[in-house]
Protein backbone atom coordinates (compact mmCIF):
# COMPACT_ATOMS: atom_id res chain seq x y z
CA UNK A 1 0.00 0.00 0.00
CA UNK A 2 3.26 2.27 0.42
CA UNK A 3 5.81 3.40 2.66
CA UNK A 4 6.35 4.14 5.38
CA UNK A 5 4.32 1.86 7.25
CA UNK A 6 1.01 3.00 8.65
CA UNK A 7 0.48 2.60 12.68
CA UNK A 8 -3.15 2.34 13.74
CA UNK A 9 -4.76 2.62 17.46
CA UNK A 10 -7.69 0.14 17.66
CA UNK A 11 -10.16 0.11 21.07
CA UNK A 12 -12.26 -2.72 21.98
CA UNK A 13 -13.68 -2.84 25.67
CA UNK A 14 -16.09 -6.31 25.60
CA UNK A 15 -15.83 -9.99 24.78
CA UNK A 16 -17.86 -9.33 21.12
CA UNK A 17 -15.83 -5.96 20.77
CA UNK A 18 -12.59 -7.68 21.40
CA UNK A 19 -13.83 -10.60 19.10
CA UNK A 20 -14.69 -8.51 16.08
CA UNK A 21 -11.93 -6.21 16.58
CA UNK A 22 -9.69 -9.46 16.11
CA UNK A 23 -11.33 -10.53 12.83
CA UNK A 24 -10.87 -6.53 11.47
CA UNK A 25 -6.66 -6.54 12.46
CA UNK A 26 -6.73 -10.06 10.72
CA UNK A 27 -8.62 -8.92 7.77
CA UNK A 28 -6.28 -5.76 7.62
CA UNK A 29 -3.25 -7.11 7.68
CA UNK A 30 -4.45 -9.37 5.00
CA UNK A 31 -4.39 -6.34 2.69
CA UNK A 32 -1.37 -4.91 3.71
CA UNK A 33 0.64 -6.96 6.23
CA UNK A 34 2.81 -3.70 6.87
CA UNK A 35 0.52 -1.97 9.27
CA UNK A 36 1.07 -2.42 12.34
CA UNK A 37 -1.11 -2.36 15.11
CA UNK A 38 -1.54 -1.06 19.73
CA UNK A 39 -4.30 -0.39 21.54
CA UNK A 40 -6.78 -1.14 24.56
CA UNK A 41 -9.27 -4.51 23.95
CA UNK A 42 -9.03 -8.22 24.97
CA UNK A 43 -7.04 -11.61 24.52
CA UNK A 44 -8.50 -12.28 21.18
CA UNK A 45 -6.80 -8.86 19.89
CA UNK A 46 -3.83 -9.57 21.85
CA UNK A 47 -3.54 -12.88 20.04
CA UNK A 48 -3.97 -11.19 16.43
CA UNK A 49 -0.95 -9.23 16.89
CA UNK A 50 -2.03 -5.69 18.65
CA UNK A 51 0.35 -4.42 21.16
CA UNK A 52 -1.69 -4.33 23.83
CA UNK A 53 -1.68 -1.31 26.75
CA UNK A 54 -4.24 -3.03 28.91
CA UNK A 55 -7.04 -5.73 28.22
CA UNK A 56 -10.14 -3.75 29.24
CA UNK A 57 -12.44 -6.62 28.41
CA UNK A 58 -11.86 -7.44 32.08
CA UNK A 59 -13.72 -3.85 32.96
CA UNK A 60 -16.70 -4.72 30.64
CA UNK A 61 -19.76 -3.95 32.59
CA UNK A 62 -23.74 -2.92 32.12
CA UNK A 63 -25.62 -0.47 33.74
CA UNK A 64 -25.04 2.98 35.36
CA UNK A 65 -24.47 1.66 39.13
CA UNK A 66 -22.14 -1.16 37.62
CA UNK A 67 -19.55 1.94 36.09
CA UNK A 68 -19.81 3.84 38.74
CA UNK A 69 -17.94 0.86 40.74
CA UNK A 70 -15.01 0.58 37.78
CA UNK A 71 -14.80 4.17 37.47
CA UNK A 72 -11.22 4.83 38.69
CA UNK A 73 -10.26 1.55 36.63
CA UNK A 74 -12.25 3.10 33.13
CA UNK A 75 -10.95 6.24 33.77
CA UNK A 76 -7.00 5.21 34.34
CA UNK A 77 -7.79 3.41 30.75
CA UNK A 78 -8.62 6.22 29.45
CA UNK A 79 -5.53 8.29 30.54
CA UNK A 80 -3.51 5.67 29.26
CA UNK A 81 -4.15 5.17 25.73
CA UNK A 82 -4.17 9.09 25.23
CA UNK A 83 -0.74 8.97 26.76
CA UNK A 84 0.65 6.42 24.65
CA UNK A 85 -1.25 8.45 21.82
CA UNK A 86 0.31 11.53 22.39
CA UNK A 87 3.64 9.44 22.95
CA UNK A 88 3.66 6.99 19.77
CA UNK A 89 1.15 9.09 17.39
CA UNK A 90 -1.15 6.84 14.98
CA UNK A 91 -1.95 7.01 11.42
CA UNK A 92 -6.02 6.41 12.35
CA UNK A 93 -7.56 5.24 15.87
CA UNK A 94 -10.43 2.97 15.20
CA UNK A 95 -12.99 2.39 17.77
CA UNK A 96 -15.06 -0.63 18.46
CA UNK A 97 -18.21 0.39 19.80
CA UNK A 98 -18.01 0.28 23.76
CA UNK A 99 -19.65 3.63 23.57
CA UNK A 100 -19.36 5.19 26.94
CA UNK A 101 -15.70 5.16 26.46
CA UNK A 102 -15.33 5.32 23.16
CA UNK A 103 -17.01 8.16 22.59
CA UNK A 104 -15.27 10.41 24.53
CA UNK A 105 -12.15 9.68 23.58
CA UNK A 106 -12.90 10.68 20.36
CA UNK A 107 -13.93 13.91 21.23
CA UNK A 108 -9.73 13.75 22.97
CA UNK A 109 -8.52 12.58 19.33
CA UNK A 110 -10.63 15.23 17.44
CA UNK A 111 -8.74 17.95 19.21
CA UNK A 112 -5.21 16.19 18.47
CA UNK A 113 -6.27 16.35 14.86
CA UNK A 114 -6.40 12.11 14.77
CA UNK A 115 -8.29 10.43 11.77
CA UNK A 116 -11.16 8.61 13.71
CA UNK A 117 -13.21 5.64 12.59
CA UNK A 118 -15.99 4.01 14.43
CA UNK A 119 -16.84 0.37 13.79
CA UNK A 120 -20.38 -1.29 15.07
CA UNK A 121 -22.47 1.73 15.59
CA UNK A 122 -23.17 2.51 19.43
CA UNK A 123 -27.14 2.90 20.23
CA UNK A 124 -27.62 6.21 19.61
CA UNK A 125 -31.20 5.37 17.35
CA UNK A 126 -32.50 3.56 20.83
CA UNK A 127 -31.41 6.42 23.01
CA UNK A 128 -29.67 9.70 23.11
CA UNK A 129 -30.37 10.28 19.49
CA UNK A 130 -28.55 14.02 20.16
CA UNK A 131 -24.98 12.15 20.18
CA UNK A 132 -25.36 11.53 16.48
CA UNK A 133 -24.48 15.35 16.11
CA UNK A 134 -21.86 14.42 18.49
CA UNK A 135 -20.60 12.01 16.34
CA UNK A 136 -21.10 13.76 13.14
CA UNK A 137 -18.94 16.48 15.02
CA UNK A 138 -15.83 14.09 16.37
CA UNK A 139 -15.47 11.19 13.94
CA UNK A 140 -14.70 10.61 10.32
CA UNK A 141 -16.52 7.90 9.47
CA UNK A 142 -19.07 5.21 10.76
CA UNK A 143 -19.06 1.64 9.59
CA UNK A 144 -22.16 -0.11 10.52
CA UNK A 145 -23.48 -3.06 10.70
CA UNK A 146 -27.05 -2.96 10.07
CA UNK A 147 -28.74 -1.27 6.91
CA UNK A 148 -31.34 0.61 9.64
CA UNK A 149 -28.30 1.90 10.96
CA UNK A 150 -26.92 3.50 7.77
CA UNK A 151 -30.50 4.87 6.84
CA UNK A 152 -30.19 6.69 10.48
CA UNK A 153 -26.87 8.26 10.04
CA UNK A 154 -27.13 9.26 6.68
CA UNK A 155 -30.15 11.29 7.52
CA UNK A 156 -27.96 13.16 9.52
CA UNK A 157 -25.49 13.50 7.11
CA UNK A 158 -22.90 11.38 8.64
CA UNK A 159 -20.26 9.54 6.42
CA UNK A 160 -21.30 6.19 7.16
CA UNK A 161 -21.26 2.70 5.34
CA UNK A 162 -22.71 -0.36 5.80
CA UNK A 163 -20.16 -3.45 5.79
CA UNK A 164 -22.86 -5.92 7.15
CA UNK A 165 -22.78 -8.02 10.12
CA UNK A 166 -19.44 -10.06 10.90
CA UNK A 167 -21.40 -12.64 12.57
CA UNK A 168 -22.62 -14.07 9.19
CA UNK A 169 -19.07 -15.12 8.53
CA UNK A 170 -18.62 -16.53 12.36
CA UNK A 171 -21.53 -18.04 13.20
CA UNK A 172 -20.76 -22.05 12.13
CA UNK A 173 -21.52 -25.43 13.47
CA UNK A 174 -19.47 -28.34 14.03
CA UNK A 175 -20.96 -30.89 15.18
CA UNK A 176 -24.52 -31.86 14.24
CA UNK A 177 -26.96 -31.88 16.76
CA UNK A 178 -27.51 -35.63 17.40
CA UNK A 179 -23.84 -35.96 17.86
CA UNK A 180 -24.02 -33.51 20.51
CA UNK A 181 -26.95 -34.35 22.15
CA UNK A 182 -25.45 -37.87 22.25
CA UNK A 183 -22.08 -36.56 23.56
CA UNK A 184 -24.10 -34.82 26.48
CA UNK A 185 -26.00 -37.89 27.15
CA UNK A 186 -29.34 -36.53 26.16
CA UNK A 187 -31.95 -38.57 23.76
CA UNK A 188 -32.07 -37.08 20.57
CA UNK A 189 -35.48 -37.41 20.98
CA UNK A 190 -37.06 -35.05 23.48
CA UNK A 191 -37.54 -31.43 23.04
CA UNK A 192 -34.15 -29.35 23.79
CA UNK A 193 -34.55 -26.00 25.32
CA UNK A 194 -30.88 -23.52 25.30
CA UNK A 195 -30.31 -21.49 27.75
CA UNK A 196 -28.12 -18.52 26.93
CA UNK A 197 -27.78 -16.56 30.28
CA UNK A 198 -25.13 -13.89 29.07
CA UNK A 199 -21.22 -13.44 28.65
CA UNK A 200 -20.85 -11.29 31.85
CA UNK A 201 -20.76 -12.92 35.55
CA UNK A 202 -23.25 -10.03 36.65
CA UNK A 203 -25.88 -11.34 33.94
CA UNK A 204 -25.26 -15.04 34.84
CA UNK A 205 -25.94 -13.95 38.77
CA UNK A 206 -28.95 -12.47 37.65
CA UNK A 207 -30.21 -14.21 34.59
CA UNK A 208 -29.35 -17.87 35.51
CA UNK A 209 -31.22 -18.53 38.83
CA UNK A 210 -34.51 -16.93 36.90
CA UNK A 211 -33.56 -19.48 33.83
CA UNK A 212 -33.48 -22.51 35.95
CA UNK A 213 -36.50 -21.61 37.23
CA UNK A 214 -38.45 -21.87 34.07
CA UNK A 215 -36.75 -25.13 33.32
CA UNK A 216 -37.78 -26.49 36.18
CA UNK A 217 -41.76 -24.86 35.71
CA UNK A 218 -41.55 -26.62 32.32
CA UNK A 219 -39.63 -30.21 33.40
CA UNK A 220 -43.01 -30.57 34.89
CA UNK A 221 -45.38 -30.10 32.40
CA UNK A 222 -43.76 -31.28 29.40
CA UNK A 223 -41.89 -34.30 30.90
CA UNK A 224 -39.97 -34.93 27.43
CA UNK A 225 -37.49 -31.73 27.80
CA UNK A 226 -33.99 -31.46 28.33
CA UNK A 227 -32.04 -28.10 29.00
CA UNK A 228 -28.84 -27.23 27.62
CA UNK A 229 -26.65 -24.39 29.33
CA UNK A 230 -24.27 -22.53 26.46
CA UNK A 231 -21.82 -20.91 28.10
CA UNK A 232 -20.15 -17.89 26.82
CA UNK A 233 -16.34 -18.35 26.71
CA UNK A 234 -15.76 -15.38 29.30
CA UNK A 235 -17.43 -17.37 31.97
CA UNK A 236 -15.52 -20.03 34.08
CA UNK A 237 -17.49 -23.24 34.38
CA UNK A 238 -17.41 -23.00 38.04
CA UNK A 239 -19.84 -20.03 37.64
CA UNK A 240 -22.38 -22.13 36.00
CA UNK A 241 -21.74 -25.05 37.99
CA UNK A 242 -22.72 -23.07 41.11
CA UNK A 243 -26.45 -22.86 40.43
CA UNK A 244 -26.56 -26.57 38.47
CA UNK A 245 -25.71 -28.31 41.84
CA UNK A 246 -28.88 -27.25 43.36
CA UNK A 247 -31.28 -28.30 40.32
CA UNK A 248 -32.45 -31.85 39.66
CA UNK A 249 -33.28 -31.23 36.29
CA UNK A 250 -31.41 -32.75 33.01
CA UNK A 251 -29.12 -29.80 32.10
CA UNK A 252 -25.61 -30.02 30.71
CA UNK A 253 -23.39 -27.35 29.73
CA UNK A 254 -21.84 -26.82 26.35
CA UNK A 255 -18.45 -25.36 26.20
CA UNK A 256 -16.02 -24.52 23.05
CA UNK A 257 -18.09 -23.91 20.02
CA UNK A 258 -21.60 -22.16 21.63
CA UNK A 259 -23.20 -22.53 18.03
CA UNK A 260 -22.97 -26.17 18.54
CA UNK A 261 -25.09 -25.97 21.41
CA UNK A 262 -27.33 -23.69 20.14
CA UNK A 263 -28.19 -25.52 16.98
CA UNK A 264 -28.27 -28.61 19.11
CA UNK A 265 -31.38 -26.78 20.69
CA UNK A 266 -35.22 -26.57 19.32
CA UNK A 267 -35.75 -23.07 20.99
CA UNK A 268 -33.75 -20.88 23.63
CA UNK A 269 -34.24 -18.53 25.95
CA UNK A 270 -31.56 -15.62 25.26
CA UNK A 271 -29.83 -13.13 27.96
CA UNK A 272 -30.38 -9.62 25.33
CA UNK A 273 -27.66 -8.68 23.45
CA UNK A 274 -25.53 -10.10 20.63
CA UNK A 275 -26.40 -13.78 21.51
CA UNK A 276 -30.12 -13.02 20.38
CA UNK A 277 -28.38 -12.48 16.85
CA UNK A 278 -26.23 -15.50 16.56
CA UNK A 279 -29.70 -17.66 17.61
CA UNK A 280 -31.32 -15.66 15.04
CA UNK A 281 -28.44 -16.83 12.25
CA UNK A 282 -29.26 -20.29 13.31
CA UNK A 283 -32.93 -20.19 12.91
CA UNK A 284 -34.20 -21.37 16.74
CA UNK A 285 -37.12 -19.64 18.40
CA UNK A 286 -36.36 -17.44 21.68
CA UNK A 287 -37.20 -15.75 24.12
CA UNK A 288 -35.41 -12.73 24.82
CA UNK A 289 -34.68 -12.05 28.38
CA UNK A 290 -33.38 -9.03 30.14
CA UNK A 291 -33.05 -7.64 34.07
CA UNK A 292 -30.93 -5.29 35.11
CA UNK A 293 -30.28 -3.07 38.81
CA UNK A 294 -33.81 -0.80 39.57
CA UNK A 295 -31.14 2.65 39.05
CA UNK A 296 -30.28 1.48 35.85
CA UNK A 297 -34.13 -0.10 34.74
CA UNK A 298 -34.99 3.55 35.81
CA UNK A 299 -32.89 5.42 33.93
CA UNK A 300 -33.09 3.18 30.81
CA UNK A 301 -37.02 3.57 30.76
CA UNK A 302 -36.46 7.78 31.13
CA UNK A 303 -34.52 7.91 27.92
CA UNK A 304 -34.80 4.46 25.83
CA UNK A 305 -36.89 5.47 22.18
CA UNK A 306 -37.63 2.13 21.18
CA UNK A 307 -40.88 -0.32 21.63
CA UNK A 308 -38.46 -3.99 21.80
CA UNK A 309 -35.11 -4.04 23.56
CA UNK A 310 -33.96 -7.63 21.91
CA UNK A 311 -31.38 -6.82 19.12
CA UNK A 312 -32.96 -9.70 16.81
CA UNK A 313 -36.52 -7.48 17.18
CA UNK A 314 -34.52 -4.58 16.69
CA UNK A 315 -33.14 -5.58 13.59
CA UNK A 316 -36.44 -7.04 11.83
CA UNK A 317 -38.21 -3.63 12.90
CA UNK A 318 -40.76 -5.46 15.32
CA UNK A 319 -41.27 -7.75 17.39
CA UNK A 320 -41.16 -11.39 16.30
CA UNK A 321 -39.90 -12.98 19.26
CA UNK A 322 -40.99 -12.53 23.20
CA UNK A 323 -39.36 -10.05 25.30
CA UNK A 324 -39.04 -10.88 29.24
CA UNK A 325 -38.06 -7.87 30.52
CA UNK A 326 -37.20 -6.67 34.39
CA UNK A 327 -40.33 -7.18 35.93
CA UNK A 328 -41.36 -9.49 33.16
CA UNK A 329 -38.01 -11.33 33.55
CA UNK A 330 -39.82 -14.13 36.27
CA UNK A 331 -39.77 -17.83 35.75
CA UNK A 332 -43.72 -17.87 35.41
CA UNK A 333 -43.20 -14.99 32.97
CA UNK A 334 -41.14 -16.73 30.83
CA UNK A 335 -41.94 -20.26 30.82
CA UNK A 336 -45.84 -18.59 29.48
CA UNK A 337 -43.85 -17.22 26.61
CA UNK A 338 -42.34 -20.27 26.04
CA UNK A 339 -45.36 -22.55 26.63
CA UNK A 340 -46.81 -20.55 23.91
CA UNK A 341 -44.16 -21.67 21.26
CA UNK A 342 -43.93 -25.15 22.11
CA UNK A 343 -47.49 -26.26 21.70
CA UNK A 344 -48.33 -24.29 18.32
CA UNK A 345 -46.38 -25.41 15.21
CA UNK A 346 -47.60 -22.49 13.06
CA UNK A 347 -46.64 -20.29 15.58
CA UNK A 348 -42.93 -21.68 15.50
CA UNK A 349 -43.10 -21.44 11.86
CA UNK A 350 -43.87 -17.92 11.70
CA UNK A 351 -40.90 -16.80 13.65
CA UNK A 352 -38.52 -19.06 11.73
CA UNK A 353 -39.68 -17.54 8.84
CA UNK A 354 -38.98 -14.26 10.47
CA UNK A 355 -35.51 -15.11 11.44
CA UNK A 356 -34.62 -16.29 8.16
CA UNK A 357 -35.66 -12.09 6.96
CA UNK A 358 -33.51 -10.73 9.70
CA UNK A 359 -30.33 -13.64 8.93
CA UNK A 360 -30.50 -12.34 4.92
CA UNK A 361 -30.72 -8.71 6.25
CA UNK A 362 -27.31 -8.94 7.80
CA UNK A 363 -25.31 -9.66 4.42
CA UNK A 364 -24.13 -11.97 2.51
CA UNK A 365 -20.68 -12.05 4.71
CA UNK A 366 -17.47 -10.69 4.05
CA UNK A 367 -18.23 -7.87 6.41
CA UNK A 368 -14.56 -7.57 8.12
CA UNK A 369 -12.79 -7.24 4.32
CA UNK A 370 -15.47 -4.47 3.69
CA UNK A 371 -14.51 -2.68 6.64
CA UNK A 372 -10.68 -3.65 6.61
CA UNK A 373 -11.07 -2.12 2.57
CA UNK A 374 -13.05 1.53 3.86
CA UNK A 375 -10.12 1.74 6.60
CA UNK A 376 -7.15 1.54 4.47
CA UNK A 377 -9.25 3.48 1.98
CA UNK A 378 -9.14 6.63 4.78
CA UNK A 379 -5.58 6.02 6.32
CA UNK A 380 -4.73 6.13 2.50
CA UNK A 381 -6.81 8.53 1.18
Amino acid sequence: MGSPSKHLVIVAGEASGDLHASHLVEAIKRLDPSITFSGLGGPKMKAGGVDLYQDLTKMAVVGFWEVLKHYKDIKRAFRLILEKIDAKGADAVILVDYPGFNLRLARELKKRNIKVIYYISPQVWAWKEKRVYFIKENVDKMLVLFQFEKDFYAHFGVDVLFVGHPLVDTVHVHTPKEALLERKGLSKDKLTIGILPGSREREIETLLPIMLETAKILSQEFPQVQFLVIKAPTIAQSSIEKYLQKTSLTCRIVEGNIYDGINASDLCMVASGTATLETAILQKPMVVVYKTSLLTWILAKLFVRIENIGLVNVVAGERIVPECIQFQATGQGIAKELRTIITDELKIADIKASLKVVKESLGTGGASQRAAKEILRAVYG
